[in-house]
């Protein structure tokens, strides 16, 4: 029988190795520190243009969509390069599915990301 204790160790745990993960894009994934620099960029445009609570909640979404997607892309090119290091048809058409979902993810922030932002931008400057 697991006690509270060890529960919350299992969850202490859990959330140090997301953390790890974490680490591991932003060292590893060019794309992930892009990533990183336009949702710094976005946040910092967002904070200076007086974005609504629902447009920050779509800009968050965005951003989190495309971390994720990019989380994901790379997870399944680190398994399937532990999979097999020589090339194969089937891993190469995974790992290329794998990046039209990053693809797809940064296309629709930067959709959002004009419909959010260009409206500010147009009152500010034009």
């Amino acid at each position: 029988m697991s006690t509270r204790h060890d529960r919350l160790t299992a969850r202490a745990a859990s959330f140090r190795n997301a953390f790890r993960g974490v680490s591991v894009l932003f060292r590893t994934q060019p794309n992930m520190r892009l990533h990183g620099a336009a949702a710094v960029a976005a946040a910092i445009a967002g904070g200076w243009l007086g974005l609504s609570r629902t447009e920050w909640l779509w800009v968050v979404a965005a951003i989190g969509a495309v971390w994720a997607a990019e989380a994901f892309n790379t997870a399944l090119e680190f398994l399937a390069d532990a999979v097999s290091a020589e090339y194969h048809p089937r891993i190469g058409r995974a790992k290329d599915a794998a990046a039209a979902a990053v693809l797809f993810a940064c296309a629709a922030a930067a959709v959002i990301g004009v419909m959010v932002f260009w409206p500010h931008v147009e009152r500010q400057f034009f």
